[in-house]
């Protein structure tokens, strides 16, 4: 399907309005997952001109994003990877998780940036950090197009070597839906209940009798949104 290439509009805006010389495109994979972590790439690139058929990581076959993958990480000027465990999503709620996984990718970087733009409408990394939310960020801004990329095939490898562990770990198939719902995976948990990758605090254990006992119940997001300023939660 054919699709706009990304540009450095907001890059630009960002530079004239605010005078900001460094600027990260962030963005996340993970969040709707059963198991895993969720994952934050921040990446820098300029203004250079980006590869050929960079866009959104969901709009590419598996094949095309690992390709871009390895062209991405000789061509961006720095990026840097953030995670939050299932443990952390569990106690924080997924907000604060994402929150805590871009302070990691954003101060993994060799350095600070001075402006951020983040994928999305929700503004959920906050001060001290300046930030830019651009809807679909993912698919009109080459930094953040170019962090999508780069988070989502990190992170299904990264899955894809928890399923090669074995111990029964193979059946839920994770190197083909990432810790994603699937009827392979679902089949697993009924079978076998949750691993120690997989999110306790989720919902799909609601439809697991054998294993519903388990759930972990953690504060609301909206308590969380209270002690941290407001910012706002996502629905699951």
């Amino acid at each position: 399907m054919p699709y706009e290439a990304p540009t450095h509009t907001v890059e630009r805006s960002l530079r004239a309005t605010t005078g900001a010389k460094v600027i990260a495109g962030v963005d996340e994979v993970g969040r709707g997952a059963w198991a895993g972590p969720v994952t934050v790439c921040a990446a820098i690139t300029g203004l250079r001109r980006p590869p050929a058929g960079l866009t959104d990581s969901k709009l590419l076959t598996p094949k095309r994003r690992d390709a871009l993958l390895d062209v991405l990480e000789g061509w961006v000027t720095a990026y840097a990877l953030g995670h939050s465990s299932p443990e952390e999503i569990d106690e924080l709620g997924m907000t604060a998780a994402l929150r805590l996984a871009a302070e990691r990718a954003l101060e993994a970087l060799p350095v600070r940036p001075d402006a951020v733009i983040l994928d999305g409408k929700h503004d959920y990394l906050g001060p001290p950090w300046r930030v830019r939310t651009v809807i679909k960020g993912d698919q009109s801004c080459v930094a953040v197009a170019a962090a999508s990329v780069i988070a989502k095939v990190r992170r299904d490898r990264m899955m894809a070597e928890l399923g090669e562990q074995g111990g029964g770990i193979e059946d839920f198939a994770f190197a083909a839906n990432a810790g994603y719902p699937s009827p392979v995976h679902r089949a697993a948990l009924e079978e076998l209940g949750p691993t120690p990758y997989h999110r306790l605090s989720w919902s799909y254990l609601d439809a697991l009798p054998r294993w519903r006992h388990l759930k972990k119940v953690r504060r609301s997001e909206e308590s969380m949104e209270l002690e941290n300023g407001g910012q706002l939660g996502f629905d699951f």
